[in-house]
């Protein structure tokens, strides 16, 4: 099928041909004229979402869905960039500015054409119309990266307000380990419970479902075709439409394909014919939490002295209502997310400084011709932190992590501080301060999230990494082999091995039980491989047991030791991880694994193991029946893609894994999984053509498109669909033809 639209914002006529997987490549004359392009397609295919990113970013819900969005509003436009754009476009690297302008101008061509021809709008515009862009809603929306630090600083303040520093070493794993120390002059009882609630509302929809994600490269001297690999496969929320988009822009100087987000202009993943990158999450600390003293004129203490919060005065939009007015207050910190009696607290977060817009630096990195290129534009990336991996068909394979790592003197950021002038950042620590591999004697190297800056570092990232386990899986498959190819490289990244799980099998050897049903639970799951297949009836024993029953038991045990029996429920349910996000078991297995007298006296393990393990077996009963041979994991745990403000969705598929897994797939209590790799791509370095990808559940978000949800069983089902680079290969996989031409008058 062609298609022909008018965009006006064009120079000369682009033609978009779309794969029968939904990719569209885009080939344009001019580099302007591909942007353009690039901006009025992704407004084909995902207008309301992108509508949303833009409404929901810029603080403006309530003029379309009410005044309950209100309170939501004023939270985002407090987390908006403010500072001068004339200084900020330059940051991102040459250009950008010009390309921002060039996508809006194609993102409001679509926005144009749907007010006038109400057909083109997609069916979530029941009651408004989408709304007109300017460039710099790309760079001042800031609050859809991924940035979780404060989250934990606060939680960590709450326990040991609460309970103490033993309770607070049962929720959270640090790294470095090292005491904690409350720093000099904070209160914690000043700090209440709902601090956050603020910050929340402006950032939280970009957190659902927050993972971590995997990539590696691997060398020639480790691959069957004597190539470089590159995987990556980063992990969000599952929802309908995904969060990537994935495209193909083609004009003099650039051509590029991968993924990146449908609001934002370039390619974040993927590669250029000359290098080829993928990212996941370097969890930097770039937030902190501020607390002041303050009296009833808006002033806070600072350096001894009465200092004025800013106040800005907004006036929010209101569906079938009057504009609200709203009054935002910043200190020299930035905004103020809660104000008490006497007391107020603000965030300071990099991601607010200039330059900062999230993803945005990857309109740099994606032109790159060759490594040393590709190195040097992250030394201009500022948020959120990212592990970059990069591989070149020359050979070279790399490691570069980049963000910008606020630097803390005589303190760590570890814990909310005092906003009296006695914890300031010192500026941010270069780039090249950070660990980085070229060429790695193995012949590989991977991410995941995982602790990867060497003991006695000098720049403290942060104590807040994500568990080892998807790394340590990786690592053990990377390094058993050589002869690599795409295939095996897909088959890692639905790897569904539970290292958690290997590590308790041995505690059940020896055990017995008066119970036959406890018994054979225990032959069950001493003989399983470990692995969280879908079709599994001991994987959905051991995922009950362990997530439902063992995990709470330890910790209660472990709290019985340190808290009066009528605060144990409160924090139990403070150290208890949140399953639908990267839980992490390391207190876990250090509990059983060297429980020392930590859970009470000898013996109080295996009791613990078998009483559990009895609850487990009834639970699994109720929940799959009781002919254990109708056991299986992906009768629970199930994919169910939301979509963003709708009650519908495009069916349900079986899933393995979780969230300990390489293939990961954690899951809210019902088993739902929450998040994981909607996005995957294997790139064949140097022979384009053989890369493969995958984007669940389709690469559109128009329900009436071929496209919308024609990916998910294949996705559902682990595979993958040629990425295809050249032309040739394109046209011969073509689905549609689209015709983008210039007004007659712009001509």
């Amino acid at each position: 099928m062609t298609a022909t639209y008018v965009v006006s914002a064009l120079a000369e006529p682009v033609e978009i041909l779309v794969d029968r997987w939904g990719v569209p490549h885009i080939y344009a004359r001019s580099p302007d004229d591909v942007f353009v392009a690039q901006g009025f397609n992704a407004a084909r295919d995902r207008l309301f979402q992108i509508d949303l990113w833009r409404r929901r970013g810029l603080g403006l819900l309530s003029e379309v869905f009410g005044a309950e969005y209100v309170e939501q509003d004023r939270a985002a436009r407090l987390f908006l960039y403010r500072g001068d754009m004339a200084a900020e476009w330059p940051a991102y690297g040459p250009g950008t500015e010009r390309v921002t302008r060039a996508f809006v101008a194609g993102i409001n061509a679509f926005v144009a054409l749907c007010r006038d021809r109400r057909e083109h709008l997609p069916p979530e515009f029941t009651d408004h119309l989408p709304a007109y862009w300017a460039p710099e809603d790309v760079a001042r929306i800031r609050s859809h990266g991924l940035f979780a630090n404060l989250g934990d600083e606060v939680a960590r303040a709450l326990t040991l307000r609460d309970h103490g520093p033993d309770v607070e070493d049962l929720r959270r794993v640090r790294e470095p380990a090292g005491p904690l120390r409350v720093p000099e002059g904070l209160d914690l009882s000043v700090i209440p419970d709902d601090v956050l609630r603020v910050y929340r509302l402006a950032t939280g929809a970009s957190r659902a479902g927050l993972d971590g994600s995997n990539n590696w490269v691997i060398g020639p001297s480790r691959t069957a075709s004597g190539r470089p690999l590159l995987a990556n496969d980063p992990h969000r929320a599952v929802t309908l439409p995904s969060l990537r988009y994935i495209a193909h822009l083609f004009a003099p100087g650039i051509d590029v394909i991968g993924a990146g987000e449908p609001a934002l202009p370039g390619i974040s993943i993927g590669h250029n014919g000359r290098i080829a990158f993928g990212l996941t999450i370097f969890p930097i600390d770039q937030e902190d939490l501020y607390v002041y003293e303050t009296n009833d004129r808006h002033e806070y203490r600072y350096q001894g002295r009465w200092e004025p919060m800013e106040r800005v005065r907004e006036t929010v939009p209101v569906r079938d209502g009057d504009p609200v007015p709203v009054e935002l207050w910043f200190t020299r910190h930035g905004p103020v997310i809660h104000e008490g009696d006497g007391t107020a607290f603000a965030v300071r977060a990099a991601w607010l400084e200039p330059g900062m817009a999230p993803y945005l630096g990857s309109m740099d990195y994606m032109r790159a011709s060759d490594p040393e290129e590709f190195v040097a534009a992250m030394r201009r990336w500022g948020a959120p932190g990212e592990n970059q991996v990069y591989a070149a068909p020359d050979g070279t394979i790399g490691w570069r992590p980049a963000g910008r790592v606020p630097r803390r003197s005589g303190w760590d950021g570890t814990l909310p501080v005092p906003g009296d002038g006695r914890y300031e950042w010192d500026g941010f620590a270069d780039v090249d301060e950070l660990p980085s591999v070229r060429d790695p004697e193995q012949g590989w190297w991977a991410t995941a999230n995982q602790r990867n800056v060497p003991d006695g570092h000098p720049v403290l990232v942060t104590r807040d990494w994500y568990a080892p386990f998807r790394y340590e899986r990786i690592r053990e498959v990377l390094a058993a082999r050589t002869g690599w190819t795409v295939e095996d490289c897909l088959r890692l990244q639905t790897d569904y091995v539970s290292l958690p799980a290997r590590l308790i099998q041995p505690l059940l050897d020896g055990l017995r039980d008066d119970d036959p049903k406890v018994t054979a639970a225990l032959e069950t799951l001493r003989g399983w491989d470990a692995t969280l297949s879908a079709g599994s009836g001991a994987a959905a024993l051991f995922e009950v047991w362990y997530r439902r029953h063992l995990r709470p038991a330890l910790l209660e045990a472990a709290l019985s030791r340190l808290v009066p029996a009528d605060r144990r429920a409160d924090a139990l349910a403070r150290v208890l991880p949140a399953e639908d996000e990267a839980a992490d078991p390391r207190v876990d297995l250090d509990l059983l694994l060297s429980p020392g007298d930590r859970l009470g006296p000898p013996g109080t393990r295996e009791r613990l193991i078998l009483a559990t393990l009895a609850d487990a077996v009834a639970d699994v009963e109720r929940l799959l029946g009781t002919d254990q041979a109708g056991w299986a994991w992906g009768r629970l745990h199930r994919a169910e893609p939301a979509h963003l403000i709708e009650d519908r969705g495009v069916g349900s598929q079986p899933r393995g894994g979780s969230g300990d897994t390489v293939g990961a797939t954690p899951y809210t209590p019902d088993f739902r999984q929450s998040g994981g790799a909607t996005f995957r791509l294997v790139v064949d370095v140097g022979a384009w053509d053989a890369s493969v990808a995958m984007n669940s559940p389709g690469q559109s978000g128009v329900p009436d498109s071929p496209h919308h949800h024609d990916l998910f069983g294949s996705w559902a089902a682990d595979e993958a669909f040629p990425l295809l680079y050249s032309r040739e290969a394109v046209e011969r996989n073509l689905g549609d033809r689209i015709i983008l031409r210039p007004s007659p008058e712009d001509r």
